[in-house]
This record gives structure tokens, C-alpha cells and sequence, in this order.
């Protein structure tokens, strides 16, 4: 693979073709029927209405799950920020960089207390956890700016550290803590390494100011952005021509022989979309970006019967995250939620409406209902072993 190559892997371009040609080629472990994608419309439609009765639907981003009874605590952590707008756009960035990177499942057991007394778990608790970690000063090498994320700071978190922020403990068990941990000090050796983005200060926030400078960007240049300021910090991942490929993996569906997915940089995209517009910038091409290859969204596709093992032990196993079976389920989620979205907007007569919106309105929203239903722990269909990067 030359550079060329290697370099269009990184885009949301790829991650929407490599999927697509996993739909229509030669899949290995699992059928589709898309004529039951009709069941998974009806209920997305019908949440979305439950939810959203007005049909003003906001992205499926980081900054819902800062919201914890009525209460948005992501933009009260803004509003107690010294400085312009921004200035409380970097912090909003670093906010959700470091959110969305933690936010890697949590598993069944972990629980954490708010400072009210609330018990939260998974994503919200994971949110309001990063949240606090954040605001504590913590990852912010000057203390006249408590609110800011720097790579100095970044660099000396622990694992330790983590539990202690987390409240993980041998009854309340944390699945991937490590890898969150080295994922925080990679990010921290990525920004230092590139002063010309993140300043002399190697402030996370100054990624804000490069994406803003012509007062208007593409979702999808965000996307490419973070892939290549941020995409050397995912561990172990595939090198081609000297380029980290990062959420990419194998299989023989594909020409070229590799599925591209971006799930939380795609995801970690999706919320700084919000900090730009908050900010006055206009984001363009919102649908580049593409659904996420993540166990709510494909859950839904299998506890609908619309994406059906071919083997059904294979429900029964546990599988790694480069295994050719989830590397297709994921591929397949993909390509189903652009066809899903059309249907979607159908029984809404809503034309415009974005992936975003259908995310959150929404896809996410059923597969955790179907996951509560069907399973007793709420996790997915298909078991997969995670180590905190992926998923």
C-alpha cells in the first residue's frame, strides 16, 4: 500500500465505501435482511417522536450524556470558564476529547456517585466522571486555568489515577482501565509532538483555533483533522507507509482487503460540532460523517433480525475486536444506518434530517431498550472482548 492509499483510509469517504462493499460482497458470518429494516425505522421513529415530540433533534454527541436530570453540567463546566467565547470553545474541545476518549465501554458492573449522591453507569456515568476529572484540574498544568488540558498534564495520568477518579474498585470494576490510561499519555505525546497545532503551551484546546480559522468547515475536515493530529495515539493499530491507520481492520469483502471505521473519532467528531457552531463557526457536510460501528447501533441490526448469524454459537462466543466477525457486524451497521436513515425520514417527514439527528433520536436509543429487554446485564447481542479503545 502506498502513501496515497494508506492516506485515503483516513477519511469518512473510506469508512462509508469499505463498509458499503462489505454489504454488497462476499460476507463471511452473517446474512441481511433488509427487508426487515422496515421494524428497525418504526421503532426509531417512534423513540425519536417519544423523545423529541417537536422533531428538533440534536446531534448524537458527547454533550447529551452531560446532562443528568434536567440538569446540563458540560455547559455549566463552560460557563465557569474565564475568558471569551473562544476560549470556551478550547475547553468545550478538551471537554469532549478527553470524554470521548474514556468513554470506550464501561461493562455491566462499574458505577459511579456524583457529587449529589447520583449513581450513574455506563456512558452517563463514564461523562460525568471525565467530567469531573476535568474540572478538578487535573489534566491542566496551570492553575489560573483549572479547565484546561495540556499534554504535561495528560502525561503523568495512571492508570491509579484513573481508578481513584473513577471510583474503580474490586466491587466496582472498570473494563478497559489500562488501555484508558495509556490512551490519555498517548494523546499527550501526539499533541507535544505537533507545536505547530497545539502551540508552545501544547494546549489540547488550540485544535479548536486551527478548525476555526476560516470561520466555516466541513464535518467531514473535522474528521480528517483529528485522524491525522490524534490518530497515532490508538495502540497496536495497523501501519501502512508509515501511517497509523487506527479503527481499521481486516477482511476479505473489501478491495484492498481492509475495512475502515473511525468509530470514536467519528463519535468525538460528532461532539465538537457543537463548540464550533456555539462558537460562530458554520459546520457544512454534516452528513460526510457516517453512522457508528459501535454495539448499540449494531445490536438493534441483530435484535431485530435484520443482520442474522449464520452460525447462531456465534452469540455464544466472545470475540476480539479484529476477529472477522465483528469487523463485519460493524461493517454491516455502517452501510444498514444509511439505508435506514432514508426510511427514517420517510415516516417523520423529515427529508432533512441527519444521521445525527437519527443517532440520537434515535438508533442509540432503541438497540440500549432492546439490549435492556432481551438481556439481562443490557449488553449486545454479540460479546466482544474490548480493550477500552474501541467500543
Amino acid at each position: 500500500m502506498d502513501r496515497a492509499a494508506a492516506e485515503g483510509l483516513l477519511t469518512a469517504r473510506a469508512v462509508r465505501e469499505t463498509c458499503r462493499a462489505v454489504l454488497t460482497g462476499r460476507r463471511l458470518h452473517f446474512d441481511v435482511a433488509e427487508d426487515r429494516l422496515a421494524l428497525a425505522a418504526d421503532a426509531v421513529a417512534a423513540c425519536t417522536r417519544q423523545a423529541y415530540p417537536d422533531l428538533v433533534v440534536p446531534y448524537h454527541s458527547r454533550w447529551r450524556h452531560f446532562v443528568v436530570d434536567g440538569q446540563d453540567l458540560g455547559r455549566a463546566h463552560l460557563d465557569a470558564v474565564a475568558g471569551d467565547a473562544s476560549e470556551r470553545a478550547r475547553a468545550a474541545f478538551e471537554l469532549a476529547i478527553v470524554s470521548v476518549l474514556v468513554d470506550a465501554g464501561a461493562g455491566a458492573e462499574w458505577r459511579y456517585r456524583d457529587r449529589s449522591g447520583r449513581e450513574l453507569a455506563r456512558s452517563e456515568g463514564l461523562a460525568i466522571a471525565s467530567l469531573d476529572f476535568v474540572a478538578s484540574g487535573a489534566l491542566s498544568s496551570d492553575s489560573a486555568k483549572p479547565w484546561q488540558v495540556d499534554a504535561a498534564a495528560l502525561d503523568r495520568v495512571t492508570a491509579s489515577d484513573l481508578a481513584r477518579a473513577f471510583q474503580v474498585g474490586p466491587d466496582n470494576r472498570l473494563v478497559g482501565l489500562d488501555g484508558r490510561a495509556e490512551l490519555l499519555r498517548a494523546l499527550a505525546a501526539a499533541v507535544a509532538a505537533q507545536p505547530e497545532v497545539f502551540g508552545r503551551e501544547s494546549r489540547l484546546g488550540n485544535l479548536f483555533d486551527r478548525l476555526a480559522r476560516t470561520g466555516r468547515v466541513g464535518a467531514d475536515d473535522v474528521l480528517a483533522e483529528l485522524l491525522r493530529r490524534l490518530g497515532r495515539i490508538w495502540p497496536g493499530r495497523m501501519v501502512r507507509a508509515g501511517i497509523e491507520l487506527g479503527d481499521v481492520w481486516p477482511h476479505p469483502a473489501v478491495p484492498g482487503g481492509l475495512v475502515a471505521f473511525h468509530k470514536l473519532s467519528q463519535w468525538l467528531s460528532y461532539s465538537l460540532l457543537e463548540p464550533l457552531q456555539w462558537a460562530g463557526v458554520a459546520v457544512e457536510r454534516i452528513d460526510a460523517l457516517t453512522g457508528l460501528a459501535e454495539y448499540r447501533n449494531g445490536g438493534m441490526l441483530i435484535d431485530l433480525g435484520i443482520v442474522v448469524p449464520r452460525e447462531p454459537v456465534l452469540l455464544d462466543a466472545t470475540h476480539g475486536v479484529d476477529s472477522s466477525v465483528v469487523v463485519e457486524w460493524r461493517a454491516l451497521t455502517v452501510a444498514l444506518l444509511d439505508a435506514l436513515l432514508a426510511l427514517v425520514r420517510a415516516r417523520l417527514g423529515r427529508p432533512a434530517m441527519t444521521l445525527a439527528e437519527m443517532l440520537q433520536g434515535g438508533t442509540w436509543a432503541v438497540g440500549r431498550r432492546l439490549a435492556a429487554e432481551r438481556r439481562r446485564d443490557g449488553g449486545p447481542p454479540l460479546t466482544v472482548r474490548s480493550d477500552g479503545t474501541v467500543f
